[in-house]
């Protein structure tokens, strides 16, 4: 659905983006992560043609955008980061104005405003104003315009920025809804946010794309060893010495102790799978093993490792 291949974009002497190439399959849902100021907005802005590469090429459904005809762009959706509402309009007004401008045309644009106000939960505030409306309502008109003309591809920048934690999981369930029926591209620098709304994460530093994939393919291939985490009962048995002298183990780390419990952290080399030899050791010692399984790394580790790299040291991590 949207192929991103080389692209760069300057402003004078600042590089905001910088030899970026992705590909999001139809139907996917991405999310596009990275620190404030790292070119997201920028990346967006491009994607939806809102202004033309330095270099490289941006294809919709297979089409060049810029050398593609307007009915392309009729195909995305775009929510800009500071939602552009006029305040001194009904929610109404907006959505009948907005459809005016993205050329709906006047007999389907009653229907199309109805099923975007049901589709987003505007029902209750539709004859208010928009600038009297909570930040999570008018973010739901602003998702809601964007949906007017029904695009393939929906494109948003910072859809819960600003909003409360009640709001912030409306607004992500009805993206996680939206996702079931289109390519959905969204920014943000909220992590939970990717990991429970996206099936796909390209992450952006410095106007790098600098990683993309799957959470799971991100943890594998930054990981350079294994970790395991054990929980055991039973009086001490110098079990730190014993356990770190196994084929492949690299460091043994106590992470609690209660009584006669102790949980700990177990490194060994990349690849090999430690658990059935720690499990035989345990148990051969006398102890009672309570828990042993993969300590699992999150989206805030695997973002932390990539944007904290030297710039000489990005080496895009794909799925490919």
């Amino acid at each position: 659905m949207i192929s991103v291949c080389n692209v760069s974009k300057s402003f004078g002497r600042i590089e905001a983006v910088k030899n970026v190439s992705f590909v999001i399959e139809r139907g996917e849902v991405a999310g596009l992560l990275g620190p404030n100021g790292a070119g997201k907005t920028t990346l967006l802005r491009l994607i939806t043609g809102f202004f033309p590469p330095s270099d490289g090429t941006i294809s919709i459904d297979g089409q060049n955008l810029l050398r593609a005809k307007p009915a392309l762009r009729k195909k995305i959706g775009y929510l800009a980061e500071h939602n552009p509402l006029y305040y001194d309009m009904t929610a109404r007004d907006f959505l009948y104005y907005t459809a005016t401008l993205k050329g709906v045309p006047f007999g389907k644009r009653k229907k199309a405003v109805h099923r975007v106000v049901d589709r987003c939960g505007l029902g209750p505030v539709f004859r208010r104003l928009t600038g009297k409306l909570s930040k999570g309502f008018q973010q739901r008109v602003g998702l809601a315009q964007a949906l007017l003309d029904d695009p393939a591809l929906l494109i948003l920048d910072e859809p819960t920025r600003g909003l409360d934690p009640k709001q912030i999981i409306e607004i992500r369930t009805l993206i996680q809804e939206l996702g079931c029926e289109r390519t959905v591209l969204l920014s943000t620098h909220i992590l939970p946010e990717v990991k429970m709304t996206c099936q796909k994460i390209l992450i952006l530093n410095e106007g790098r794309l600098v990683a993309s994939g799957t959470a799971e393919t991100l943890e594998k291939r930054l990981k350079g060893s294994e970790e395991f985490r054990i929980s055991i009962r039973g009086a001490r048995k110098g079990e730190e010495r014993f356990l770190s002298e196994l084929p492949g183990v690299i460091k043994v780390t106590l992470e609690r102790e209660s009584g006669d419990e102790r949980d700990y952290l177990v490194v060994s080399e990349r690849g090999r799978d430690v658990r059935s030899l720690l499990a035989k050791c345990i148990l051969d010692s006398g102890l009672e093993l309570l828990t042993l399984k993969a300590a699992e790394w999150n989206l805030e580790d695997i973002f932390l490792k990539i944007v904290t790299q030297e710039p000489e040291e990005y080496e895009v991590c794909s799925e490919s």
